[in-house]
């Protein structure tokens, strides 16, 4: 994975993104995503929520002296601005700008939350030159994939999937259960208080034999017979000939200790917590 030197590694990914402007673009977007646009910091991830409290996009907001440059992390472009669009009546003093790629470059650790490192954004500026000068080790696209899985970022179409909530993804710090409120917060307040969640995302890995083998059946088992079903794989990533790692939701009630579980196509199955996941 990283290695083990004194050289830091650096994660560096191209992302759609614009800008929202105008004086009240601060109050617009406090009134949609989780966190709290209001606190005096440079930049902030936030989640964006369907009304069921469900996780549509993870976005990353940077702070300007008279806008605000919404970076996509997670999600799909055309559904938030389309949404964001319909939102914006002519007394919140707010428009969107047209869509750019942002190249986004933060370091990365092992042992530390992707969400601990601030991030450095470059639109105009030249990277090449910035890594240069700064003696910029980046990930090389496997290793950054497989630390990726081991923080447990949500991915569109696999872990933001239309069912699940960011508590579930273990984003529980991105919720401002204090502010006002905002596109599902609700539901966010009412699984807080009960203090419940039905399921939480893991990392799992495997080792098999097959190289090729392809993920058909995506329930995990609670051992051979097959008779209880305690999780439901959403991403795989195959590290080696015969060493596989992915994201899994996994029933909450079933994760009182770290143990083995059972898959059908690749036989005992381990899961562990994300280091980049936070919980109620």
């Amino acid at each position: 994975m990283i290695k083990k030197e004194n050289k830091k590694n650096f994660w560096l990914e191209k992302f759609e993104s614009f800008y929202v402007e105008g004086e009240g673009s601060k109050r617009f977007i406090n009134g949609i995503t989780t966190t709290n646009t209001n606190l005096d910091v440079p930049y902030m991830q936030t989640c964006w929520l369907n009304p069921k409290g469900i996780l549509r996009a993870l976005l990353e907001i940077h702070f300007y002296k008279d806008k605000l440059l919404l970076v996509n992390i997670r999600g799909n472009i055309r559904e938030i601005k389309d949404f964001f669009h319909n939102m914006i009546f002519p007394s919140d003093k707010v428009f969107l700008s047209d869509n750019f790629s942002t190249f986004r470059l933060q370091e990365v650790e092992n042992d530390q939350s992707w969400r601990k490192f601030e991030p450095k954004i470059f639109i105009k500026e030249d990277l090449k030159k910035y890594c240069l000068n700064n003696n910029i080790e980046l990930l090389k696209s496997s290793n950054l994939e497989e630390w990726k899985i081991r923080q447990a970022i949500p991915r569109l179409n696999a872990e933001i999937n239309g069912n699940n909530n960011p508590l579930e993804l273990g984003l529980y710090d991105l919720i401002d259960f204090n502010k006002g409120c905002y596109l599902g917060q609700e539901t966010m307040a009412r699984l807080r208080k009960i203090a419940s969640l039905k399921q939480e995302i893991r990392v799992w890995y495997a080792f098999v034999h097959n190289e090729n083998l392809e993920l058909n059946d995506k329930k995990i088992y609670l051992s051979e017979d097959k008779k209880i079903i305690t999780g439901t794989i959403t991403s795989s990533l195959s590290l080696s000939p015969n060493k596989i790692i992915g994201l899994a939701m996994m029933k909450k009630n079933y994760l009182n200790q770290l143990q083995s579980f059972f898959h059908a196509e690749l036989g005992s199955i381990k899961v562990e917590k994300s280091i980049g996941s936070v919980f109620l």
